[in-house]
């Protein structure tokens, strides 16, 4: 895989993007419409994607290595939280302290890294892209949306968050039938494969939705913002980078987890502040911004791995 590759995939998804935002500017898209878009790829296409990419004969070697990534996730999930906290811990407003933690830990690989990781290693890379979502799920539901929460979730109440996610379930189901080397019908695996097309496209064009509106006057963003953006969209993922390199992890699995760690701010940013009822224009805007330079970010953090 070259950066030229991976640049022109960029620009493809780019375009779609486009395609997306032009689509709502010209208002064949409701807010309404988005919002079930979004539903249908989270509780339908990401699952199927996800279990798709395990119709594999088992290997060892395979499953060690997706143990491995798994393990470097974790590990840069807990550097990640750590260093945020205390760098924004002198920030004065709850609401961007909040913001500016979860935006920087917490990036879009659901609906960016796995469509780029699909369009560009197929299979292979939704494959080992399931442990960077494994780790944003198992974080993000636990200590993410504890930050806006004036009190704590239980225990039972954070595994059930977690296990009720359709790409957790994805995941478990999938990683059984790769065990045990479950393979689906021919008319059910051509089901999937189709849906795993149209998957990438579908989540460009919602993305591309997500961003008309977007005011240039709004970028004027606190400073803690920009060290969020800076954080986010190089520095977190150089962090991985180097987490996975000590692990030994090369090949389609280090470019994919990259790649998907390189992912802007994760839009639920803007659906937790809601919920803890503060203002959302900041996260909006974060989220707006972060994904526009991840255009330019991910091929320079793609480029590390070949250092």
């Amino acid at each position: 895989m070259s950066i030229s590759q991976l640049a022109n995939q960029i620009m493809v998804l780019f375009l779609l993007m486009f395609l997306g935002a032009l689509i709502r500017a010209l208002g064949f898209f409701k807010v309404t419409t988005i919002s079930e878009m979004t539903n249908m790829l989270l509780y339908f296409a990401s699952p199927i994607v996800i279990f798709n990419s395990f119709q594999k004969d088992f290997s060892l070697n395979r499953l060690h290595i997706l143990g491995l990534v798994l393990v470097a996730v974790i590990f840069s999930y807990i550097v990640m939280i750590v260093v945020a906290k205390l760098i924004f811990q002198r920030v004065q407003d709850p609401n961007l302290r909040r913001i500016a933690r979860y935006g920087s830990v917490y990036c879009n690989n659901g609906f960016m890294g796995i469509p780029l990781a699909l369009a560009l290693f197929g299979n292979n890379g939704v494959f080992y892209g399931v442990a960077s979502m494994a780790g944003f799920n198992l974080f993000s539901w636990t200590q993410g949306v504890g930050m806006f929460r004036q009190q704590q979730p239980s225990f039972h109440e954070q595994l059930k968050q977690i296990f009720k996610n359709p790409n957790i379930i994805a995941i478990i189901l999938g990683l059984l039938a790769f065990i045990f080397s479950l393979k689906m019908p021919t008319m059910i695996s051509t089901f999937m494969g189709d849906i795993s097309s149209a998957y990438g496209p579908m989540s460009m064009i919602v993305i591309g939705c997500n961003l008309v509106g977007l005011n240039w006057r709004d970028l004027k963003l606190p400073g803690s913002m920009w060290i969020t953006l800076l954080l986010r969209n190089l520095i977190f993922p150089i962090i991985t980078i180097l987490i996975l390199r000590l692990l030994g992890v090369t090949g389609v699995a280090l470019y994919t987890t990259v790649i998907l760690s390189a992912c802007p701010v994760a839009g639920v940013v803007v659906l937790f502040t809601l919920q803890a009822k503060d203002d959302t224009k900041p996260a909006v805007v974060l989220m707006s911004i972060s994904t526009l330079l991840s255009l330019i970010t991910i091929p320079i953090c793609f480029a590390l791995t070949m250092l």
